[in-house]
């Protein structure tokens, strides 16, 4: 199985070697491939998704992906910039379906900022849809009108296939899980979401054993932090899933705790941490890696077919929290605080 191992920019190249570690450790038949991408990606070809780059993520069987971007590259025009890498990716390989997890590990309760009661044992998986929606709708940019003022332009479209393939795989995601599943929209205002909530409903006739509810994004927003835990999975369109997923990212008290997957139609997928390339840390051995590592963990289970040793994996992830280990995104009084490499080699001695 080929793996196109991507590290990007900032600290991705430190949180992805210790994933690799992990990787290695467990001696599977992997063959991982390392190409640039990002801001390193520009560095050497001059774009952020080198065609060679591009090639190897298509032959691959899948992706792990570590974080791009940096300031030293804001002022290049804007098809020049690391994010471009994320976003071609993306839309050449139809990864159209983004799953985020967000779970509170026992002992991790404390770091949040949310009270433990409201916390603890949270569970919730956010499926965003990943390739239409504003960031992809046309006619977009920024033109001059003809009384001389800027006008920026951006369109949210969705087609009802587009709708409905990411609703089956957010039921089929529910019916593995507490089989509660909740649509995400503003209907009441943006037509868009309209046919969104429609669609939606259309394709839970076809599973009669989840529970099927809807909320207006501003809703779910609030509920997130007064009652996180009444959710089991929340589907939503890429705008206001990138942002409701980010939000429930911090209940669990540390960005840099969580994995994703992108997936394709037909299970290949992108895995990458949900947080950015923090370029203000980089080379100081102080960036958590258990979400680059966690998501190594959904690569074997999705993609790969392996989810015994995915299981093995978020086991010895739980077993050095409860040995105190912590980086300083989860640092707490009493505990070990440890760096980039030594949160690795735990968890490969954990292993």
């Amino acid at each position: 199985m080929k793996v196109a191992v991507l590290p990007g920019d900032g600290i991705g190249g430190e949180i992805m070697a210790q994933a690799v570690k992990v990787l290695n450790k467990l001696a599977l038949p992997l063959e991982l491939e390392h190409a640039p991408v990002g801001g390193a990606g520009y560095d050497a070809s001059g774009d952020p998704l080198p065609a060679a780059t591009l090639a190897l993520a298509r032959e691959a069987d899948a992706i792990l992906f570590g974080a791009v971007g940096g300031s030293k590259y804001d002022a290049l025009p804007r098809v020049k910039r690391p994010e471009q890498a994320i976003l071609g990716l993306r839309k050449s390989l139809g990864l159209f379906a983004n799953l985020r997890p967000a779970q509170v590990h026992d002992e991790l309760a404390g770091a949040s900022t949310l009270k433990p009661e409201v916390v603890a044992g949270l569970d919730v998986l956010i499926i965003r849809e990943l390739t239409g929606d504003i960031y992809f709708g046309e006619p977009r940019g920024i033109s001059m009108r003809a009384d001389g003022e800027r006008e920026g332009v951006n369109t949210m479209r969705y087609r009802e296939s587009e709708i409905r393939r990411i609703a089956h795989v957010a039921f089929n995601a529910a019916r593995k899980r507490r089989r509660k599943l909740c649509s995400v929209d503003k209907a009441n205002v943006l037509e868009t979401t309209e046919l969104w909530r429609q669609v939606v409903s259309e394709t839970g006739k076809e599973y009669a054993d989840v529970e099927l509810s809807h909320m207006y994004v501003d809703n779910c927003a609030m509920q997130l932090v007064r009652n996180p835990k009444q959710f089991d999975v929340i589907v939503t369109g890429n705008m206001f899933g990138d942002i409701l997923s980010d939000e429930a990212s911090m209940l669990t008290g540390s960005i840099g705790m969580l994995p994703s997957a992108s997936l394709d139609a037909h299970g290949k997928g992108l895995y990458e941490p949900i947080h950015g390339s923090a370029p203000d840390i980089a080379g100081m051995d102080l960036a958590n890696p258990l979400a680059t590592i966690l998501s190594a963990a959904m690569m074997l289970r999705y993609s790969l077919n392996h989810g015994v040793v995915a299981d093995r994996i978020e086991a010895a992830v739980r077993q050095v929290l409860k040995q105190g280990y912590r980086t300083v995104d989860i640092q707490e009084a009493g505990r070990k605080k440890v760096g980039t490499q030594e949160m690795g080699a735990a968890v490969v001695a954990a292993l």
